[in-house]
């Protein structure tokens, strides 16, 4: 029987799975792990599949189980399969593990950066304006109290393109925070670019209305632009970096 560790990697895969195999997936797998015996000849698993039957989870489970019974190292052989095999290869950008479906997608305008994303850096969008400077080191400051170290794309001079650095930095990051404060149309395309790489986006705002009207179902927080505003505005972000970032949190995240 596998270890406890085994048995939880195990729980994991099956979920992934049965979200995502087709019967080709599964004898492709048996002919990986030397196991196409255990996927013939289960009962209810290849059927299951095909109508949608509510045991086939359990399924899932017990065909995985088999095949690392006969052979430990085919918990590697599997895990590596549903990473590769299945989503076709690529790398995970996203700040958490979705459970729902997920996608690759290779950009036509960036390149992908060699640096892994770094869970310990914030990255902060805004309009490039002295006039925000005080906002970004408020936002600095509520990073530092969490241990996470912010960016922000005008600090930055990587690539010749500036939407190239943007992009790496967004990419990078594990945290995004978008100061939406005068609609700014290049603030709501870096939001995007973070919505759809998954990142754990922040939206703040001088003025609600400035939120854009797609967004406003989702959580932001309004400040004023004065000291002691921004010293609220601390407070709130370092809570909410706290809790994104699995920390406890210093108090309640406020809208």
């Amino acid at each position: 029987m596998p270890n406890e560790a085994a048995g939880r990697r195990i729980l994991d895969l099956k979920r992934l799975v049965a979200e995502r195999f087709t019967a080709n997936n599964w004898f492709e797998l048996g002919a990986l792990t030397n196991a196409l015996d255990a996927v013939r000849n289960h009962g209810r698993l290849l059927r299951a599949l095909q109508w949608g039957d509510a045991d086939y989870e359990g399924a899932v489970f017990q065909v995985l189980l088999a095949m690392v019974e006969r052979d430990p190292g085919n918990l590697k052989r599997i895990a590596d399969y549903v990473d590769g095999g299945v989503d076709g290869g690529g790398e995970n950008a996203s700040s958490s593990a979705g459970s729902g479906r997920r996608i690759y997608i290779t950009p036509s305008v960036f390149e992908v950066p060699a640096d892994q994303p770094d869970p310990s850096l914030v990255a902060v969008m805004m309009p490039f304006d002295v006039r925000f400077d005080a906002v970004h080191a408020a936002i600095r400051k509520a990073a530092a109290q969490v241990g996470l170290t912010c960016k922000r794309a005008d600090n930055m001079w990587e690539n010749s393109v500036v939407i190239q650095d943007i992009f790496s930095l967004i990419y990078r990051s594990t945290i995004v925070v978008c100061d939406f404060t005068g609609k700014n149309p290049n603030v709501f395309y870096e939001a995007g670019i973070a919505h759809v790489l998954g990142k754990h986006v922040v939206p703040i705002t001088q003025q609600p209305d400035d939120i854009p009207f797609d967004l406003r179902h989702h959580r932001y927080s309004t400040y004023l632009a004065n000291g002691e505003g921004l010293e609220v505005l601390t407070g709130t972000l370092a809570e909410r970096f706290a809790t994104l970032t699995g920390r406890p949190p210093a108090r309640p995240w406020s809208v």
